[in-house]
């Protein structure tokens, strides 16, 4: 079970990791309706190294990526959920559009994201493997994204009404 922590402490932590020769694996989103496309993303990314750090979106952030509707869960509930997860270690949250200055400030030993990006799309890659790092892409479950869960509830409900 894994710790939330203050963005500070979440960067001190996983810095002092590091070079301490620790393989640090870190990951980030939203994770707005934890499904199973985001407990396989976390298991696999978990496998790469010692620990496993992921930052989420803040309420503000999700809002300012997905609109205005979300997200569905508050920001400490999501961060709950995913500190609860045996796999993840740390846990912190970010406030700016995109994890870039907290992947500088951590370097971790690998950066993982799903396979909806490219390596060379990912928000830190130049700064991870100039550090001697990492870029891994885990692939997606077909079917299983917020979004399109999000779809299928609306459309469940509106047959409904």
């Amino acid at each position: 079970m894994g710790l939330f922590l203050k963005r500070g402490t979440f960067i001190r932590t996983l810095v002092r990791l590091r070079r301490d020769g620790r393989r640090v694996v870190f990951t980030n989103g939203c994770f707005d309706l934890i499904h199973v496309g985001h407990v396989r993303l976390l298991k696999e990314a978990r496998g790469f190294g010692d620990v496993l750090a992921v930052g989420v979106n803040t309420d503000r952030s999700v809002r300012r990526l997905k609109g205005p509707d979300r997200p569905v869960v508050p920001q400490a509930f999501r961060a709950e959920v995913l500190a609860a997860l045996s796999m993840v270690d740390y846990v912190t949250l970010f406030d700016e559009p995109t994890p870039k200055a907290l992947i500088e400030a951590i370097l971790p030993t690998v950066l993982v994201k799903g396979g909806d990006y490219r390596p060379e799309t990912v928000v830190g890659r130049e700064a991870v493997e100039a550090s001697g790092g990492e870029v891994r892409i885990v692939s997606l479950v077909p079917g299983f994204s917020t979004t399109e869960l999000l779809r299928r509830l609306q459309k469940d409900e509106r047959r409904r009404s």
